[in-house]
């Protein structure tokens, strides 16, 4: 039943992926360990930082996992976890639309001025030295224009963390 209440949140070729990656590194048919969910998630493309992994791990009261049978992670358990991670991660999505909608001609590309301009007075305000990092990162000269999709991936992956 549980499984079906997912479909609702999956296609069912994404629960097929989602369960043949899960037991492929959770041969017990339980994640027992934070590097089982670290790798089969990263594995399916996500990328949860290590804190974000260790609150899935941890947080019974939200996610209803059933870790207090010793510390295990089912399948159903591991589907919730990625439901909940799938909309953390629709992010870099939403910030795609916005620079969309700001683009009737549709070129995919934003002016790096204009770029640099919402970074440092929009919103939750970057400084100048966080802009020129973000820049550099992502290549993009100060002249130059900005193909948004492909800069709205460098600015949004999560930072490499290691444990």
């Amino acid at each position: 039943y549980f499984i079906m209440f997912q479909a609702r949140y999956f296609r069912e070729q994404d629960i097929d992926e989602f369960r043949e990656c899960f037991y492929l590194f959770a041969r017990s048919g339980q994640i027992r360990t934070l590097d089982e969910l670290t790798i089969i998630m990263r594995s399916l493309g996500m990328s949860p930082t290590i804190q974000e992994l260790k609150k899935y791990l941890k947080d019974k009261g939200k996610i209803q996992i059933s870790l207090s049978s010793g510390g295990k992670m089912s399948f159903a358990d591991f589907l919730d976890v990625m439901h909940i991670h799938s909309r953390a991660e629709d992010l870099p999505r939403e910030v795609i639309d916005a620079f969309k909608a700001a683009d009737p001609a549709k070129k995919g590309t934003i002016p790096a001025r204009q770029l640099r301009h919402m970074l440092l007075h929009w919103g939750e305000q970057l400084s100048a030295k966080e802009v020129e990092q973000i820049f550099r990162e992502a290549n993009v000269s100060p002249g130059g224009q900005v193909h948004y999709q492909d800069f709205v991936k460098i600015a949004c992956a999560p930072v490499p963390d290691y444990y």
